[in-house]
């Protein structure tokens, strides 16, 4: 593309999309482009800022007339995935300006547009005793999160997110505003379902809401030089524990840093947290023996349900990291001793593994293409880069802990953990990845759309 070329293209954007575009060279660019994920650099063409569905149309139609593609994103965590993409050619819809949703309490649903996070959703259903399939962060857009499985803390008894979905609005890569259900629109709705933003980029959703008003959930907490032991106890417990319970075991190194707490800046530590969807005396009767291990901190105990978001104590500010998982059939022994054996890896920051199981695996009825998730355990490592010359050591440092795992992987992914370009997908959308291929054809078959899951 020659320097006239890249010229005339954007004044064709500038022409026809005003100040809701922001070029290479604009004093807001910078900003404009930077995801919540600070370790990734993505440099598009140009971020287009929409504020409505026929903003969105506008952009659309008008980067197809310019010959680019767009790339829709809401806040970035899941940058990474995008990393290996060269987006030169390709404008950034930010849709971080479209936000707000309407509940129907009767209906127990929930109207979501676009941009918005699952901190607008629970904002908006609180008053409602509602909640939603929110994952352990309220500040992951409700799309990118829910299009492409979304892991709950209900999810044990629920299943996965996306089969929530009633339906989607969204503009497909030919400029057209189109509704997507079970009953208009079928094979898109599909689609959508685990193909994401293979097929548009999405202005509303509605979706199913849970009666909850408050949920019995928290964390236990102990010094991670007791990190073999509570795994190996967390282990035998999640075999039996039933479907009502979905938790999390992790081992984290945090570094001394003047905004933890004193108990928790720096040090090396062991948490489990997660729901438990029982009576308080039910809930409290299943923990006794992770609890007879006496933990230095216990917050296992009835909430707002809206205070389950707080319980992972994901970072609440834009962070640089980089992550690779894997998903498991089981935990035996092995498996167990190369996660904390990753542990030692200079620069990783957190061993995650998520129990998942029970629901997760069932199908419902008229799912999408990803619909339910393989396996029984997935594994999250994550590394933080504090400085640019980290960046290579922390790839370095997820890959390797991986690695050590692969006596263990199977053929499974979760979308959503995907943060990286260099990810075999279609241990994401399995069987369904034919179909999607088929459909991306009808539906895109200039490629206009870049996903951060391509099919």
């Amino acid at each position: 593309m020659t320097l006239h070329d890249l010229d005339a293209r954007a004044d064709d954007l500038r022409r026809a999309l005003g100040d809701k575009v922001v070029l290479a060279g604009d004093s807001g660019y910078d900003t404009a482009r930077t995801p919540w994920n600070l370790a990734i650099d993505q440099r598009p063409f140009a971020v287009a800022r929409p504020d409505s569905a026929d903003d969105v149309v506008a952009v659309v139609r008008a980067a197809v007339s310019a010959g680019l593609r767009v790339a829709p994103q809401s806040t970035g965590h899941g940058a990474g995935a995008l990393s290996g993409t060269d987006l030169s050619a390709t404008v950034l819809v930010s849709l971080a300006g479209l936000r707000g949703v309407t509940v129907d309490e009767q209906a127990r649903t929930a109207r979501v547009l676009g941009g918005s996070q699952w901190h607008d959703v629970l904002e908006a259903s609180t008053p409602h005793g509602l909640t939603a399939m929110h994952g352990s962060a309220g500040d992951v857009s409700v799309a990118g999160y829910i299009l492409s499985g979304g892991l709950s803390f209900y999810g044990r008894r629920h299943g996965l997110a996306v089969n929530t979905l009633r339906e989607v609005q969204l503009v497909t890569a030919d400029g057209s505003l189109v509704r997507a259900s079970a009953d208009e629109n079928p094979d898109l709705f599909w689609a959508i379902r685990g193909g994401s933003a293979n097929f548009g980029i999405v202005v509303s959703l509605e979706i199913d809401l849970l009666p909850y008003a408050d949920v019995f959930a928290g964390m236990l907490l102990w010094d991670a030089a007791r990190a073999e032991e509570v795994m190996d106890a967390w282990t035998r417990w999640t075999a039996t524990a039933p479907e009502s319970a979905t938790t999390t075991l992790r081992v984290l190194h945090l570094p001394p840093l003047p905004e933890l707490p004193p108990f928790l800046s720096g040090r090396s530590l062991v948490v489990i947290d997660g729901a438990i969807l029982e009576t308080d005396a039910a809930a409290s009767a299943l923990l006794e023996p992770l609890r007879a291990l006496e933990p230095e901190i216990d917050t296992f105990a009835r909430m707002p349900a809206a205070g389950l978001t707080a319980v992972h104590m994901d970072p609440p500010e834009p962070s640089p990291a980089f992550a690779r998982h894997a998903v498991l059939a089981g935990l035996p022994a092995g498996a167990r001793e190369a996660v904390l054996g990753a542990l030692g890896l200079p620069g990783l920051f957190v061993a995650e593994v998520r129990h998942v199981g029970g629901a997760f695996r069932r199908r419902s009825e008229g799912a999408g293409a990803v619909g339910s998730l393989t396996g029984e355990y997935a594994v999250n490592l994550i590394a933080m880069v504090p400085a640019p010359e980290a960046a290579a050591g922390a790839d370095a440092a997820v890959r390797a802990g991986i690695e050590m795992l692969r006596p263990w992987h199977i053929d499974s992914l979760v979308l959503t953990f995907i943060d990286a370009g260099d990810v075999d997908r279609a241990l994401g959308f399995g069987a369904a990845l034919g179909r999607l291929r088929e459909l991306k054809q009808v539906y895109d078959p200039a490629g206009v759309l870049v996903a951060g899951q391509p099919v």
